[in-house]
């Protein structure tokens, strides 16, 4: 395991960092009342920093990443809420033509349906990340955008809290992306990602429509490859229905593709695992969080909302990840093992989880990598 260590500015460069930033904040037409009070007392939060340099959508296997976030209990907590905001996802999807359970998934993967916003103060974090880590300019430019914000009266200085990165609400926007793609689809007088889930679902099927989401259209569907297939994949290169159906590949049960259309064969595990032909909705997905396994975590659980079923392959690992459900089990069992959790059993994998699950492989004569897994979970229960 590689550590990435990030420089902490000192105290006096953070303090000209922000000068910096309210200067930029002043000359984007912030006022000084705003820029005054957001940025008295911030302090630099390296968690921000760390958080930035090991995203798990780029670390964790992708049949991790979907087992903690297609699972049983967050298709039933997304029926329960589609029934709930039925009103409201049927206004966002004739308005904009996105298929309410595909904004309603974005809503459960985001923020398990408005029960985690984050919680990071989304000013502090933005400056953190303005003065260190990489990125500088792209953070700065969501820095100004939140006090923009903050200035308009939009959001509750007190309730501005998400993301190490900055994203915030039910359906985690960054500020950049809220200037410029949040809706008021309640009507109140304030776009409102917070306390409105109407604005949040509204916001939400606004920035997939404008992102280039094709009505009535699919993000894509499982299908079989033949054995041993090698030949052109990849989201991005679209080809007619008629391309695929001769090189062999076929719906999960065998039948013949039907349809129109151009689609991408996606193989994000390779030709072992699940693959699916994808659209371009498959793409503007992907827009929202530039991550394959992200992606297919939205696609997957708007079809399962939908009354779906779960994936005719398996993906290939002998040792499959946790549900959420699993993982509390897991974090449990950890605790009652001696290992130090803060008193957390919240199915999230933080930093204390993954090192106490590494230790307790090290221990049972298992490879450390700190994942949570079936192998591990078994190991516990056993001991």
């Amino acid at each position: 395991m590689i550590l990435i260590c990030a420089a902490v500015p000192a105290r006096a460069d953070f303090q000209s960092c922000l000068n910096e930033l309210a200067s930029l904040a002043a000359a984007k037409g912030v006022s000084n009342a705003t820029i005054t009070k957001a940025m008295d007392g911030l302090t630099f939060d390296p968690d921000a920093i760390t958080a930035e340099q090991t995203q798990p959508e780029f670390s964790t296997p992708i049949w991790d990443y979907i087992a903690g976030l297609v699972d049983d209990e967050r298709i039933a907590d997304g029926r329960a809420e589609m029934h709930k905001w039925h009103h409201w996802l049927a206004v966002a999807q004739d308005r904009y033509g996105v298929n309410a359970a595909i904004i309603a998934s974005i809503w459960g993967v985001e923020s398990d349906f408005g029960k985690g916003f984050g919680s990071h103060p989304i000013v502090q974090s933005l400056a953190s990340l303005s003065c260190a880590g990489g990125r500088e300019r792209y953070f700065r430019t969501e820095f100004v955008a939140a006090l923009k914000i903050i200035d308009a009266g939009d959001v509750n200085p007190g309730q501005f809290i998400g993301s190490w990165a900055g994203a915030f609400g039910h359906t985690q926007f960054m500020p950049t992306t809220f200037l410029k793609m949040a809706v008021d689809l309640d009507g109140d007088g304030h776009r409102d990602l917070i306390t409105s889930v109407p604005d949040a679902l509204g916001s939400t099927a606004n920035y997939l429509h404008e992102h280039g989401w094709v009505s009535g259209g699919p993000w894509g569907l499982e299908v079989k490859i033949p054995a041993g297939y090698a030949g052109l994949s990849g989201r991005r290169a679209k080809r007619p229905v008629a391309y695929w159906k001769a090189r062999g590949i076929t719906h999960t049960d065998g039948s013949p593709l039907r349809g129109q259309g151009r689609f991408g064969l996606f193989l994000p595990a390779g030709s072992q695992g699940p693959a699916f032909l994808v659209t371009q909705n498959f793409d503007v997905l992907y827009t929202y969080n530039s991550s394959d396994s992200y992606a297919l975590s939205i696609a997957l659980l708007a079809d399962r909302l939908r009354g779906g079923a779960p994936l005719a392959t398996a993906w290939p690992t002998n040792d499959p990840g946790l549900s959420r459900e699993q993982r509390r089990e897991l974090q449990q069992l950890l605790i009652r093992h001696g290992y130090d959790l803060d008193g957390k059993i919240d199915g999230v994998m933080g930093t204390k989880t993954r090192a106490a699950i590494a230790d307790f492989q090290t221990r049972n004569g298992m490879t450390p990598d700190g994942r949570a897994c079936v192998s591990v979970l078994t190991a516990l229960r056993s001991r």
